[in-house]
């Protein structure tokens, strides 16, 4: 067990440390100029060196990411929750949170920027709308998943519809929900990322997202991979986040860990 852990920390940490040396030595052995393509070097000192900037606009970023993350979670659990009391419901209503999933953030985001006034508002709620379907799927589909002689069982004992809920179909759908965390915490990220786009266009000046459009703007090139370099270790730690609360969450009971752990 613990070689297959460092198996599973290490390989991964040679391959990064393979790639960036051969990222090192073609830069500089072709003399790539750095307004181009920077070498991993450069972009570790621009990150040294505009950290206080960088660090604020990720704190903006990691806000409206969490804010947007916590309403996904919210809406997209009573939304699976209703969704589950019928079928009739669900075949009404769950076609429209597919659309949501759909519709490009891109082309829709303006339009909400428009609409709501606040600016962090409306950086959540575009968010929101790119993180909530995994929510509302995974979740719907959990709460479906209940063994048939166990739903039978609890029936026959006229068990009421709220104990059968939270007896049976929410440990059921346990693991199906937090594998929508998983996937949430990072679309969450990138909607956010994607609304401060939209928002940097038209002169909001917070978050990674106005930093890199700034950068790119003055060819400051490591500056610009030095902010995609913080969004995309913020993407990993969340999604690792999100492993670990699932491993606390369902580690001591529930099969889909304790399988994994033999």
């Amino acid at each position: 067990m613990n070689q297959a852990r460092l198996a599973s920390i290490g390989l991964p940490l040679a391959v990064g440390v393979v790639f960036l040396a051969l990222w090192q030595f073609l830069v500089t052995w072709l003399d790539v100029p750095r307004f181009l393509v920077p070498s991993p070097t450069v972009i570790a000192a621009t990150l040294v060196e505009d950290w206080s900037l960088l660090w604020t606009s990720l704190l903006f970023t990691l806000k409206i990411t969490f804010l947007a993350f916590a309403a996904a979670v919210v809406l997209g659990t009573l939304v699976a929750f209703v969704f589950v009391q019928s079928r009739l419901i669900e075949t009404a209503f769950f076609p429209y949170a597919v659309l949501l999933q759909v519709t490009p953030i891109v082309a829709i985001a303006p339009l909400i920027i428009i609409w709501i006034k606040h600016p962090t508002a409306a950086l959540v709620v575009c968010a929101t709308l790119v993180a909530l379907f995994p929510i509302i799927s995974n979740t719907t589909l959990g709460l479906r998943s209940v063994s048939p002689g166990l739903l039978n069982l609890f029936r026959m004992n006229k068990a009421t519809r709220t104990q059968e809920l939270v007896r049976l179909r929410v440990p059921s759908a346990a693991p199906y929900f937090f594998g929508g965390l998983r996937i949430s915490s990072g679309l969450a990220l990138i909607g956010a990322v994607v609304a401060e786009f939209v928002a940097g266009t038209g002169g909001t000046s917070a978050g990674l997202a106005y930093q890199i459009l700034q950068a790119g703007f003055q060819l400051n090139i490591p500056r610009l991979f030095a902010a995609l370099l913080m969004i995309t270790l913020t993407g990993v730690a969340l999604f690792m986040g999100m492993v670990l609360l699932s491993k606390w969450a369902l580690g001591g009971w529930h099969e889909s860990e304790l399988v994994q752990e033999r």
